[in-house]
């Protein structure tokens, strides 16, 4: 009787438990390369977005010009303005040239609404299925 009460138990609690369906943090890289002969840095932002070879992810200005940044700590206080924390940071030297890569989160319930839903399109469970 004890062992049939004890199931009975486990088995509702265990019907009110489902996987989280949508994540706790969203992430973006911000990538910064120095410029040709000029001290600022041009940026770009993957925050896993789609793109296609012509399309590029650099920040532009409401014109849609380039927005040029004075240095990565100017981009990030650009993103901690808008509410991103910054995570981590590496730099990646090639041919002579240092790339910069800072890492950047978001928590997901801090996004609006349309891009929450967009968000999780990309990343469906069994739930949305």
């Amino acid at each position: 009787m004890k062992k049939l009460f004890f199931l009975t138990a486990l088995c509702g609690t265990l019907s009110f438990l489902h996987a989280q369906s949508v994540p706790r943090f969203v992430y973006a890289e911000i990538v910064g390369e120095s410029r040709f002969l000029s001290n600022k840095v041009t940026v770009s932002i993957d925050y896993g977005q789609a793109t296609s070879f012509f399309e590029n992810t650099k920040v532009r200005n409401e014109d849609g010009s380039n927005r040029k940044f004075n240095s990565m700590v100017d981009a990030m206080n650009y993103m901690g303005a808008l509410g991103w924390e910054f995570q981590q940071a590496y730099v990646v030297t090639t041919s002579q040239q240092n790339v910069y890569h800072w890492l950047m989160r978001k928590n997901f319930t801090d996004l609006p609404g349309d891009i929450q839903e967009e968000m999780k399109k990309n990343f469906p469970t069994k739930k949305d299925l």
